[in-house]
């Protein structure tokens, strides 16, 4: 992650959680006061953040703390496995604790969730990708987490690709005239997606050229028709109704792209612990 974007919203957190103090470690502990203590997984997981995100907010506050043995991005670790160790002031470590934790135990549900889908779907062709289904002011974290686990990001933000919807199309009166309009206004440089739910709209969208065609909540019949139909001639992304029992099918069918908003709507946070070491 580029630190530029990165640190004025591991501060923003500090910030909130930290307001005018910690009133408590300062009471307890002097500014000369140094001690040690380790993240530590509770169970078994997919890892992600520890360097990047956690060692960073103790780093934001003092840089001073010493963080070391931060387990890779992307590794999976049994229970009681030791995930970073950090050591500086008291006041420090106590201070950054929960923001750190909050961070990474979001995190490394989403890295969890998502190696969970990209085991399910091995030896397919299919990708899995996230969506814009992400927590407010998370979206930068959260789609980190999934590419470091396995998975692939959709676009970031509105602006940065055309993904031509049902209430475009609804509003606009047919996917030619929505598509039209678009490639008058974007440059050749970006793709075109356009979402169908039907075999008809697969077609219109074969005339129109479109590079991107996106299955929404079809069955897998109709879906492996859609894809013998489409025949390479665009990417093939399926979306809607995805789940870790479901995702294997639809990865059969020959898709290219399975879009998966649970990957950061429904990743249940991990437990991992903050243990003191003296």
């Amino acid at each position: 992650m580029d630190t530029f974007l990165l640190d004025h919203i591991l501060q923003a957190f500090l910030r909130e959680d930290l307001e005018h103090g910690d009133i408590t470690t300062e009471a307890i502990f002097s500014e000369h006061d140094q001690s040690q203590a380790c993240f530590i997984a509770r169970h078994p997981m997919c890892v992600v953040g520890m360097d990047a995100v956690a060692a960073r907010v103790f780093r934001l506050l003092d840089p001073t703390v010493v963080c070391a043995r931060a387990a890779a991005d992307g590794s999976r670790v049994e229970a009681g496995t030791e995930l970073l160790h950090v050591s500086g002031a008291t006041r420090t470590l106590l201070r950054a604790e929960r923001v750190a934790l909050n961070l990474v135990q979001r995190l490394c549900g989403i890295a969890t969730l998502t190696a969970a889908f990209a085991d399910q779907t091995a030896g397919t062709k299919a990708k899995i990708v996230d969506t814009r289904k992400t927590t407010p002011g998370l979206r930068l974290l959260e789609k980190y987490a999934v590419r470091s686990s396995g998975g692939h990001n959709h676009r970031y933000s509105l602006s940065d690709g055309v993904l031509i919807k049902d209430n475009h199309i609804a509003a606009c009166g047919s996917i030619t005239e929505a598509v039209r309009r678009v490639r008058l206004r974007v440059p050749h440089t970006i793709n075109v997606e356009v979402e169908t739910d039907t075999l008809v709209q697969v077609e219109e969208c074969l005339a129109c050229g479109v590079g991107v065609i996106m299955l929404d909540n079809m069955d897998l019949t109709t879906m492996r028709r859609a894809v013998e139909l489409i025949n390479g001639r665009a990417l093939v992304e399926a979306s809607g109704g995805v789940n870790l029992q479901t995702v294997r099918g639809i990865a059969e069918t020959g898709v290219d792209i399975i879009s998966v908003g649970a990957l950061t709507h429904s990743a249940k946070a991990c437990d991992i612990g903050m243990d003191w070491r003296g």
